[in-house]
């Protein structure tokens, strides 16, 4: 199986910025696109952003130009650098990846526990 273990959420004022990390473990055979996604209250779950595994990028509208996605191949980790956070990011943030592990056969997608942002005006 593969767990994914997210950090850095917290609460933040307008403007400010926050690095919320993702880590996988467990028994990995290889890990392709990861990405972040978040769900605000009686809001569905939305992507954020998402990263392949060759590092190409994609992110929502909502979050061009503030945030950015990278990843770390060799610690198995994805980030999500947020930069002059609005209080509309306010959400649960939702860490993603599709994996196969040493004992299932076929691509999985992993979802972590989630960890909360809140923005203040």
């Amino acid at each position: 199986q593969v767990q994914l273990v997210e950090s850095g959420g917290g609460f933040v004022q307008a403007g400010g910025s926050l690095r919320l990390s993702c880590a996988a473990s467990g028994s990995i055979f290889s890990i392709g696109d990861m990405g972040w996604y978040r769900q605000a209250p009686g809001q569905q779950r939305d992507l954020v952003a998402g990263i392949t595994s060759g590092g190409s990028t994609n992110y929502a509208d909502s979050v061009k130009g503030r945030f950015t996605i990278s990843r770390d191949n060799a610690k198995n980790t994805v980030y999500l650098q947020m930069n002059s956070l609005k209080p509309e990011d306010t959400a649960v943030y939702y860490c993603n990846a599709r994996a196969r592990s040493t004992i299932i056969t076929y691509a999985y997608t992993y979802w972590g526990q989630g960890t909360q942002v809140t923005v203040s005006s």
